[in-house]
Parts: C-alpha cells; structure tokens; sequence
C-alpha cells in the first residue's frame, strides 16, 4: 500500500467541521469522496484531529492508503479542480507506510483572531468584539500563561463530551496585536472538543472582570464546564499547523 500525506486549508464556514456526519456536508467528506472519484477506490481520509462547524484550517494534516503510486502533481491539481473553491490542498507527499496523521501528531497549533472594528471582509474569519481595545495585551498574556503546562482541562471542554481522558500539555499560550487585530496562538499536545474557544473567552472574561490571574487556576481545579467563561464563536479559529 502507498500512503499519501496532505496539506489543506479551508474556509469552514458553510461546513459542519472536519469529521464525517450523517446528513451534513463535511470537509472530510468533500475530500473523501474527490478521492475516490479520482482513484477509483475506496479510501479512508484520516485528519490530524477534528475541527468543529465553522472553524477553519491553515495547515490541517491528513493521509490515506491506496494500492496504485499517484503522478502527485498531476493528481494535486485534479483533485484541487473538482474540490469546492472554500477548500484547498496545498501539498501532496508520499510518506511512510506506517504514518498516521492523527496518532504520529506531536504538538497542534491553533489560532483563534478577533477584531476590535467592523469590518465586512474579517466578518467571516474573525470574532467582532470592539471590547477587547481597552485590554492590555500584557494583562491578556499573563492570564494566557497560566494555562502552560499539563492540565485536566475538564472545565473546557464541552459537557457530555465522549472523551474520557481530558489532560492536555499546553506549551504556548500567548496573545498578540497588529492594530485592530488581535492574534491569540496556543500550541499542545491534544486539545478537547470546544477547548480553545472556552479558554479565549475565559481569558476575555477575567481581563474584564479584573479577576486575579489565579482564577484559572481555581477554574482547572473545579473540572466544571460552568466554571469557565464563554465559547467565543467558531468564525476567528483556525487550526494553523501540526508537527510531527
């Protein structure tokens, strides 16, 4: 079997995530079937993890196996043709047997952009929320540091979530601004369903609440979704890259 590795963005906007759902379009799925379409055979589309409706991707990783080698450049840009415009494959490799784009992941990235002035063109891809200009970046990252490091993040993760396991090794958490746009990365090993919009809005809720930068860990220590600060809406996330 050859193992083929792909590199994609994608607008996530009119799609119910990444993950393959009954009765509603998926990226997955739109790339699955342009596959097989194009191979004559059935694949399975494995992704580096799950993103949810509306979140979009910068560098999103997955892989599939088929039994005939690919003319890559050649099939890169067929299966670029036939995919919807708000979905983009950016690279084709052909990788080891054995790789596996969501096991083999060591550390995800993800970016999550607001913006502090209306504007019609970020509409789609950033969080609209004039309050944020009265933070100080330096407040937003002394709070933002206190999620590095390995956590029970329970108290952001999604109630009734089918994951068990809810530690995650957080090493980056860090905010920045280029004049109305404010850029907030954080890099870990895993991230739980509906985590990283529960950690921005925390972070927005104790700068504005003038809460002690300890509150989260208070939050941590409670493993309550209640706890917690609001989602932030899915438009300003991106999964930005994942290292292997």
């Amino acid at each position: 079997m050859r193992n083929y590795r792909l590199t994609i963005q994608y607008n996530g906007t009119n799609y119910s995530g990444w993950q393959i759902q009954p009765n509603v379009d998926t990226i997955q799925q739109q790339i699955g079937n342009a596959i097989q379409i194009l191979t004559k055979e059935k694949i399975n589309l494995i992704g580096s993890g799950r993103t949810d409706a509306g979140v979009h991707a910068l560098g999103q990783i997955a892989n599939f196996r088929i039994e005939d080698e690919l003319n890559i450049n050649k099939f890169q840009h067929s299966l670029n043709s036939i995919l919807p415009t708000d979905i983009a494959i950016n690279d084709i490799t052909e990788i080891d047997e054995n790789f596996h784009a969501r096991f083999d992941a060591k550390k995800r990235s993800y970016l999550y952009v607001i913006n502090s002035m209306k504007s019609p063109f970020y509409k789609d891809f950033s969080y609209f929320y004039p309050p944020i200009s009265k933070l100080e970046i330096d407040l937003l990252n002394k709070i933002s540091s206190e999620f590095v490091g390995e956590f029970d993040f329970t108290s952001f993760s999604k109630k009734n979530s089918e994951t068990k396991e809810k530690v995650c090794n957080i090493t980056l958490s860090r905010w920045r601004r280029n004049k109305d746009l404010y850029y907030f990365r954080v890099d870990g090993n895993r991230f739980l369903h509906g985590m990283v919009r529960a950690i921005v809005g925390t972070i927005l809720e104790i700068a504005e609440k003038k809460h002690h930068v300890g509150k989260v860990g208070e939050i941590l220590s409670l493993k309550d979704r209640d706890d917690a600060g609001r989602g932030v809406p899915a438009c300003g996330l991106f999964l930005y890259k994942v290292k292997y």
